[in-house]
């Protein structure tokens, strides 16, 4: 398998932009009827992500050290959508029919060999995984609403509760499904350590445009069930000693109070500093309870900052710039969580005051809604 033009071919293919998708999924539909029942009524949204999915997958084809594990979680999250064995051929021959179409004159027997042996070890680890965790883990766990608070206009905080133990790490997110959204999966990070009871608190924000993010903040109720599925990600979970810094903006606090709950948990004698950013003052929508962990943890101090509101007497101004102005922190480990804008600017802040990529920890909050859905593949969608 000759990586080198399998990534020279994806480029290629990159420059028809929209174009591609649009042919991809025309080609499944039409091939493999059934396999319509499974995507959601509006496709608009996961034709967007097919590049990035098929980009995700190229990048990593060649270091299998790392795809592997990438690609067991996709696998065991992807039981879920009902996803067998047999749906992975479909995909693959619509994958090749769409390389092929596009490849033009450039599509030669040695590339379809390369691009048919990527997408068979893709598909192979994928289905392994999933068939090893069915074993142990259900393709996703009914949680029913126990507690819905409508914090503010825009943010809901809901307290589920599973009908088995959910497992997960803080800092991982769940994706979640509502029966009035259907086969429409978001991701959320449970702002609570996994608990015996299956207890589960997610901070939703209300977007511009998100069906499933209304819903669960206008429409959801107490006694509706709610699916999630298999735990993802470890950008920002927490296996060291050291001290930390936490700088969250808007529901991107949801991941980093998980954290919090992991310091409590563990014991470890460490410093915490919390930075909590919003626009107005009515805006920290959690700060009863975070006060409550700081009253716990006398080694945890929580600065909410606000960029916007005059009448706040606290620290202003972009969450990253209190944080570093709070500093300097010379040993740190940094976790950042917030809108796409937000982390970048904190990044870049952390950057110009020296501080290393390796100990900044970061993930991005799709318009401080849910998770950004980094965890793709051909078969994804949300």
């Amino acid at each position: 398998m000759d990586t080198a033009r399998l990534k020279r071919s994806w480029n290629h293919v990159l420059r028809y932009g929209g174009q591609v998708p649009l042919f991809f999924y025309s080609t499944l539909f039409l091939t493999h009827p059934p396999v319509r029942e499974m995507f959601p009524a509006g496709m608009s949204a996961q034709r967007d992500k097919l590049v990035g999915a098929l980009g995700q997958v190229v990048a990593k084809v060649d270091d299998l050290e790392q795809a592997i594990p990438f690609l067991r979680q996709l696998g065991r999250d992807h039981r879920k959508f009902a996803v067998t064995p047999e749906h992975y051929p479909a995909v693959g021959q619509a994958l090749i029919a769409t390389l092929s179409h596009f490849l033009g004159d450039e599509w030669t027997p040695e590339l379809e060999a390369d691009w048919t042996a990527a997408y068979g070890l893709v598909s192979d680890v994928m289905i392994k995984a999933a068939q090893e965790s069915t074993q142990s883990t259900p393709p996703w766990w009914n949680a029913e609403v126990v507690r819905h608070e409508r914090r503010t206009a825009e943010v809901a905080v809901l307290t589920l509760r599973t009908d088995r133990p959910i497992s997960y790490l803080p800092g991982q997110s769940v994706s979640v499904e509502t029966h009035l959204r259907p086969r429409m999966w978001r991701y959320y990070s449970p702002a609570n350590t996994a608990r015996d009871d299956g207890i589960v608190e997610l901070h939703v924000r209300m977007i511009d445009g998100g069906a499933v993010s209304s819903a669960l903040v206008q429409a959801v109720a107490v006694g509706d069930v709610l699916r999630l599925g298999a735990p993802v990600g470890d950008q920002l979970t927490l296996n060291h000693k050291q001290d930390i810094v936490l700088i969250a903006g808007g529901t991107g606090l949801a991941p980093l109070k998980a954290l919090l709950g992991q310091v409590a948990e563990e014991g470890v004698n460490r410093y915490v500093h919390l930075f909590v950013g919003a626009r107005g003052v009515n805006e920290l929508y959690d700060m009863p309870s975070l006060h409550a962990f700081a009253r716990a943890l006398p080694r945890l101090r929580v600065i909410p900052a606000v960029s916007e509101d005059h009448r706040f007497t606290g620290p202003r101004g972009p969450v990253g710039e209190v944080a570093l102005n709070h500093g300097p922190w010379p040993d740190q480990e940094i976790y950042v969580c917030g809108s796409p804008v937000m982390v970048a600017d904190t990044r870049e802040m952390l950057a110009a005051a020296g501080i290393g990529a390796d100990r900044v920890h970061f993930e991005e909050f799709s318009g401080y809604g849910g998770l950004r859905e980094n965890v793709v593949s051909v078969l994804k969608r949300g």
